[in-house]
């Protein structure tokens, strides 16, 4: 449910089409993390926004890692880019069945209350380790974890390269935790513009807590 990770799923994918990475796709709320006091727990919900769909993506991920990766590609692009809204189970067993994935995808996942327990572990086990309080995180090779990149729109091709060479130059400076481009006014209309088809096809307020 998040443009920007969304964003850096798009670049870590075009970089793993040049040098070969491996992508080992985890789960992380941020309905979670920005829970308001006296609110339900995600997983404490038949289906909630983000934490319902990423049940469907565990249930893939047991067929294959090659399988949740096709599903956030394509459910990323529909949302962020297509204005879809794949938060809806409707919507979204309706979107899988017509790109081939099964077609009891949905209601399987939903029914299993271990994809459940295995997102959720998924996100302790990322705040636990790893320190994380937002996405995009990568943990990289060493286990070294960066959160970022935060870029838009997702560099291709050298760039990408470039870019990525950059994250893992980060390792080199293990107490270096944050670097920051002050965002201006350009900056954020640029970010809105092509955040469009997200904020409009979400039905929810975004809530942000700080981070620690």
């Amino acid at each position: 449910m998040c443009p920007w990770a969304y964003q850096t799923s798009k670049w870590i994918r075009d970089v793993r089409g040049q040098i070969g990475l491996d992508i080992d796709w985890r789960f992380f709320s941020l309905e979670e993390i920005n829970r308001a006091d006296g609110k339900r727990h995600p997983w404490e919900r038949p289906w909630s926004y983000g934490f319902g769909q990423m049940r469907v993506g565990a249930w893939l991920r047991r067929r294959s890692m090659d399988d949740v990766d096709r599903w956030y590609e394509l459910v990323g692009r529909s949302f962020h880019e297509e204005g879809v809204k794949t938060h809806d189970p409707h919507v979204h067993a309706a979107l899988l069945t017509q790109h081939g994935f099964p077609a009891d995808a949905v209601d399987a996942a939903l029914a299993d209350d271990t994809t459940l327990t295995e997102v959720r572990a998924d996100h302790e086990r990322a705040v636990e380790q790893f320190g994380a309080h937002g996405v995009p995180v990568i943990v990289l090779p060493s286990g070294y974890a960066v959160y970022g990149p935060v870029v838009v729109p997702a560099p291709t091709g050298a760039a990408a390269l470039r870019l990525w060479d950059l994250v893992r130059g980060w390792e080199e400076f293990p107490y270096l935790y944050e670097l920051r481009h002050p965002k201006t006014a350009t900056d954020l209309a640029h970010i809105a513009e092509i955040f469009r088809p997200y904020l409009t096809a979400r039905d929810w307020r975004t809530i942000e807590l700080p981070a620690p």
